[in-house]
């Protein structure tokens, strides 16, 4: 029988030109079921599902890994292999993926006008159905209305093999998860349990490890008087024995002073002091090994400023194609110097082409909007972080300083040939931020972004005064920050079509 078991030994990882490892020593064992891998944007989590799949290669260490293995990246950018093998497909298992994903048979043909949520749900029906004896995916409920991200779940909880997720989606975690991997570098502990049940352990432990520091640094403190006094007392030992004080005719004070050193009596103290230096070594070396999780200031602040216009923008009511002869029908709309909109509906209701139509009509000027767009190619993603390590060394300080802020490590980020897609949106926030805008724009903004970061920027939006248009599935997201909602829903007056209604 296999062993249906993935384990590291002794791994080390490190990407060409970093200057400082990602992983070292990583050892862990990762057996059937769902695994969950969580931490800040850009501590490793792809690259242990890569390594996980065989798709990198250790520096140092072994990976025993079972012979099939598939990775389901974050980006959603290419046609998967084996899709158009899939929808073509006549077997049972093939009908009963394509069913519970909802994945249509003219997908392959038309992926470039599929939304996000769509290619996301096709590129893990295309691996499941190959039956793989490992799949790792990364950041699956990204774009995923609910409907989807149920249909998801229920199909992940039916995999029968090694199953690993990066995922930032909190009650997904929950749902699916026997343990979870917590990377913190330079530490990664796996804990048994769901995502909530191994955050609880993390805050046990780390409230443990601050006490027991505590009480470390207090034992040492107590033992460094007591050497102090002890210091002291052997000094004025070593003047009472001393004879350079003594008339050299005083003969009964040297008697008494040379039987003292016979017979060690006054010689107590500086013993004693000698005994202690071994404690205070060993309080030392304890309190440097009792290791405290370093913590990073939190939290941004968005200058904006609301804008001196009466309007945004504003657009007649009209109808955007959607391709195969669907159309978004949409009403008048526009947006006033400080509404906060939240635009929702299903996946493929062009929820992306009502921003990118907006986009095109906005009357401000580009330098005060920040516009977040959905996905960002690799492509793209690179341009940005040239022209972001290009910066004169004062905006990239204060650029730096709000990605910090959101949870990353700037000199990981600068080291970094292909950042995460959540570091990009950071960059692009961070960049945008300096501008004072009038208008944020944002399309699915909690998409890639990890749980700190997406409470700071809920944080930041929440008090900056100028204009929101967000669009998301994360309801608990725009409960917070939205006063207006455009929700888009089938148009019953013709199968295909959506229209889109002021709520």
């Amino acid at each position: 029988m296999v062993d249906l078991s993935i384990v590291f030994q002794d791994v080390s990882f490190s990407y060409d030109k970093a200057a400082h490892p990602l992983f070292n020593h990583l050892s862990l064992h990762l057996t059937k079921g769902w695994t969950g891998i969580v931490g800040a944007n850009g501590v490793g989590k792809s690259t242990i599902l890569k390594l996980a799949t065989g798709e990198l290669k250790p520096l140092t260490g072994h990976i025993a890994v079972p012979e099939f293995a598939i990775y389901c990246p974050q980006r959603t950018d290419t046609v998967p292999d084996h899709l158009h093998a899939l929808v073509h497909a006549m077997d049972g298992s093939a009908f009963e993926i394509k069913g519970r994903l909802g994945v249509e048979d003219d997908w392959a043909d038309r992926w470039a006008t599929l939304s996000h949520g769509e290619r996301k749900r096709a590129q893990i029906a295309v691996a499941l159905w190959q039956e793989p004896q490992v799949l790792a995916v990364d950041e699956p409920t990204n774009h995923l209305d609910i409907d989807a991200r149920n249909k998801l779940f229920t199909t992940l909880t039916a995999f029968q093999g090694v199953g690993i997720l990066v995922c930032h989606d909190r009650e997904f975690l929950d749902e699916l998860c026997h343990q979870c991997l917590f990377v913190e570098p330079p530490n990664t502990i796996l804990r048994p349990g769901n995502y909530t049940q191994g955050l609880q352990q993390s805050e046990k432990e780390e409230i443990y490890a601050v006490k027991q520091r505590q009480l470390a640094r207090l034992e040492l403190s107590r033992i460094k008087r007591e050497a102090t006094k002890r210091r002291d007392a052997a000094s004025k030992a070593d003047i009472k024995r001393s004879k350079r004080r003594i008339s050299r005719k005083d003969h009964d004070a040297k008697g008494k002073i040379d039987q003292a050193r016979v017979t060690g009596k006054d010689g107590i103290a500086g013993k004693q002091l000698n005994q202690l230096s071994g404690r205070l070594s060993q309080a030392q070396v304890k309190l440097q090994n009792t290791k405290v999780k370093k913590k990073y200031a939190m939290g941004i602040w968005v200058s904006g400023e609301k804008s001196k216009r009466n309007t945004l923008f504003s657009l007649n009511a009209g109808s955007l194609s959607l391709g195969r002869g669907r159309w978004l029908h949409f009403p008048d709309l526009q947006i006033k110097p400080d509404d906060r909109v939240a635009l929702t509906g299903p996946n493929g209701s062009g929820k992306s082409t009502m921003i990118d139509h907006v986009m095109r009509s906005l009357n401000i000027g580009k330098d005060r909007i920040i516009y977040m767009p959905q996905e960002i190619d690799i492509q793209e993603s690179q341009d940005i972080m040239v022209k972001a390590r290009m910066l004169p060394n004062e905006r990239l300080g204060q650029m730096m300083t709000v990605v910090s802020r959101l949870g990353s490590r700037p000199h990981r980020l600068l080291e970094s040939i292909e950042p995460s897609p959540g570091e990009i949106r950071k960059i692009l926030l961070a960049t945008g931020i300096a501008n004072i805008p009038h208008l944020i724009v944002m399309d699915e903004p909690t998409n890639h972004l990890d749980l700190p970061s997406i409470e700071c920027l809920e944080h930041a939006l929440t008090d900056c005064p100028c204009g929101l248009l967000l669009a998301s599935h994360d309801q608990r997201f725009l409960d917070v920050l939205a006063r207006q909602r455009w929700h888009i829903s089938e148009d019953g007056r013709k199968g295909g079509d959506y229209i889109l209604k002021i709520q």
